[in-house]
């Protein structure tokens, strides 16, 4: 049959994506003289701790070189996963992640979640303002304001226990742009983080209002609660690496400071992570893009599509069927698909399915939930095609001898997917576009190509605007194969 041909082709299609998937396998114990691998989460858009080097588009950064250090000293073999900040915890107790290393805070609340390594930086908080604006220099006047706070960043409950109310954003570069546009009062976010966007982006519209209160707050590695072991030689590379001054180095190299040192320091010098013209940063991110629409955004969804419509098409049928459990369960799968977000099916099959045993890897799990979220809407779509051919076809079928799978195959699909055509081609470039929502569950695609850059260099508006060209193009292609195909179709309909 076609369809079991199409799923079976899909397949192959996904099994060899697993293995395009970077760095998503289980963490390796070290067996003889084979070190351990480690899968080490960051954000890669948070200079100058976590971000790509201009030059070389290669993942740098204070905080990856601390680790570096750290497993070079304990004799592990990293592999680095980027995700946005809010996906890192839930990818380490998911157990994709061995380890977070992106200056994440000690606090009470993640202590009782966490294992954490010894603290490698010390740092103060600031309040960030609108130049002009001088009603707010600390934390006592955020009471009653509006703060843009990442959601799972200390720097949200900073925010919040002075009073003040937040509104969520995915990063520091668009915090400032809201702060800029006056939607939000302030920002409260780690000194050397602003210092750092101040001297790259050239920004006059914002300012470092104040402190945000005297705490020094501690950074480190965080492990999962069973990874003790991990987390005691993450130690005793720490403090191997901080007797011999290698840490201290590293800071010196980044800030001119050592803030590896217990108090902290304020008198840090940062300097831009990224100097480049708006011209120079279009010319340098057109080519990772391209490569993620390749790697990522095209086999996405081809082969979420493929299964997508075999899903879909086993649906219209079970919903045609005489069969009253086979009905209601495609009803059931329909409603479930149709009547929640996509982005909540990603988080369910990437997050939530591990917890039960079901642990996919990030290429694997948008598929499975982008093919789900593809047949509920098909489904009715070819049943709705199906239900308009007439019911002389059926007919005639039967006269000349077709049993009902023959007389489905060979009469009634074909004159179907002619019109069936046009709304699935809309499902298809529905589909384009939500692959960029993939990059939450760790599969690097055009758009997150579009981030990396955008918060490093803070050229929101030119970057998302290429990113925007990229998928307007690949759908506008699409679009020109959908008459051809029609017309060709169109020799099966009576």
């Amino acid at each position: 049959m076609p369809s079991f041909r199409l799923l079976l082709l899909a397949l192959v299609v996904c099994s060899g994506l697993v293995g395009l998937a970077p760095g998503v396998g289980p963490a390796a114990a070290a067996e003889g003289d084979q070190p351990r691998v480690v899968r080490v989460g960051t954000e890669g858009v948070y200079p100058p701790f976590s971000y790509r080097d201009p030059e070389s588009n290669e993942l740098t950064g204070f905080d990856v070189d601390v680790v570096r250090a750290v497993a070079e000293e304990a004799g592990w073999e990293l592999r680095f996963v980027e995700a946005p900040f809010d996906s890192l915890f839930p990818a380490l107790d998911s157990g994709r992640l061995d380890v977070v290393a992106n200056q994440v805070t000690i606090t009470p609340e993640r202590e009782a979640r966490y294992l954490f390594s010894t603290p490698y930086t010390y740092s103060r908080g600031v309040v960030v303002t609108a130049a002009d604006d001088d009603e707010i220099t600390s934390l006592e006047d955020l009471r009653g304001r509006t703060t843009a706070q990442t959601a799972s960043s200390n720097w949200a409950k900073v925010a919040r226990e002075a009073g003040a109310r937040i509104q969520y954003v995915q990063d520091f570069g668009p915090g400032v742009e809201l702060l800029v546009q006056g939607r939000v009062d302030a920002i409260v976010n780690d000194n050397i983080a602003v210092l750092d966007y101040l001297a790259t982006s050239g920004n006059d519209e914002v300012k470092i209002a104040g402190p945000a209160g005297e705490e020094v707050l501690e950074q480190a590695l965080a492990f999962t609660r069973a990874d003790a072991a991990l987390r005691e030689e993450a130690d005793a590379a720490i403090a191997a690496l901080t007797e011999d001054g290698t840490l201290g180095q590293i800071s010196e190299d980044y800030f001119g400071a050592d803030v590896t040192v217990e108090g902290g320091t304020t008198d840090v010098d940062v300097r831009a992570s990224d100097s480049r013209t708006r011209w120079e940063v279009l010319q340098d991110t057109a080519w990772p893009m391209f490569v993620g629409l390749l790697r990522g955004t095209l086999p996405l969804t081809v082969a979420s599509f493929a299964i997508g419509l075999a899903l879909g098409l086993g649906a219209a049928l079970a919903r045609l069927s005489a069969i009253r459990l086979l009905d209601w369960t495609a009803r059931f799968y329909i409603s479930v698909i149709r009547g929640t977000p996509l982005l909540v099916q990603l988080f369910i099959v990437f997050y939530g399915l591990p917890q039960i045993g079901v642990d996919l890897d990030p290429y694997p799990a948008a598929i499975l939930a982008l093919s789900l979220n593809v047949g509920g809407y098909a489904a009715e779509i070819m049943r709705a095609a199906i239900l308009s051919v007439p019911r002389g076809q059926y007919e005639a079928a039967t006269v000349i001898g077709m049993d009902y799978g023959q007389s489905m195959r060979r009469v009634v699909l074909p004159q179907a997917a002619r019109t069936a055509v046009p709304p699935l081609s809309n499902s298809l470039l529905s589909l384009i576009k939500d692959t960029s929502l993939a990059s939450l569950v760790l599969v690097p695609e055009l758009f997150r190509e579009a981030q990396v850059t955008a918060a490093a260099t803070f050229e929101y508006l030119p970057l998302y605007a290429l990113a925007a060209l990229y998928f307007w193009i690949v759908c506008y292609l699409v679009s020109l194969a959908q008459g051809p195909l029609e017309r060709r179709l169109s020799r099966y309909v009576a």
